[in-house]
C-alpha cells in the first residue's frame, strides 16, 4: 500500500474505546496551558480586564476631580500616576474587542463580546 492509498484511508480508521481515552486525555490537557489555548485561538477571555479598566477609570476621574477641588498635590500625582496605567489597559481591551476571530460554525456556543 503507497501513501497515498493510506492518505486516502485515514478516515476509515477506527480507534479503539481504549486509544479514543488516551487521545481525550492528551487533548483535556493540552487544553489545559493557557499559552497553548490562546495561540490556538480558542482561550476564553477573562473577565478581569474589562473589570480593571472600570475600577482604573473610576479611579482615575475620582482622583482627578478631588485633585481639583483640594489642590493637594499628592491626589494629582496620584492621577499621574494612574491616569497612563488607565489609557494603557484600555488599549488592551481594545486591541481585544478589534481582533479578528474565527467565524462560529453553525450550532456553535455565541461566546461574549468582551
Amino acid at each position: 500500500m503507497d501513501e497515498w492509498e493510506m492518505w486516502e484511508m485515514h478516515d476509515k480508521v477506527r480507534l479503539s474505546a481504549g486509544e479514543r481515552l488516551a487521545l481525550l486525555q492528551i487533548e483535556a490537557s493540552l487544553w489545559q496551558d493557557r499559552r497553548f489555548a490562546r495561540r490556538m485561538g480558542v482561550a476564553r477571555p477573562g473577565v478581569w480586564l474589562p473589570v480593571a479598566v472600570l475600577l482604573l477609570g473610576v479611579s482615575s476621574v475620582f482622583v482627578a476631580v478631588m485633585g481639583l477641588r483640594t489642590s493637594d498635590p499628592a491626589l494629582l500625582w496620584c492621577f499621574a500616576l494612574l491616569w497612563p496605567l488607565t489609557l494603557f489597559q484600555a488599549f488592551r481591551l481594545l486591541c481585544r474587542a478589534a481582533r479578528p476571530r474565527p467565524r462560529p460554525t453553525p450550532g456553535a456556543r455565541i461566546t461574549r463580546w468582551l
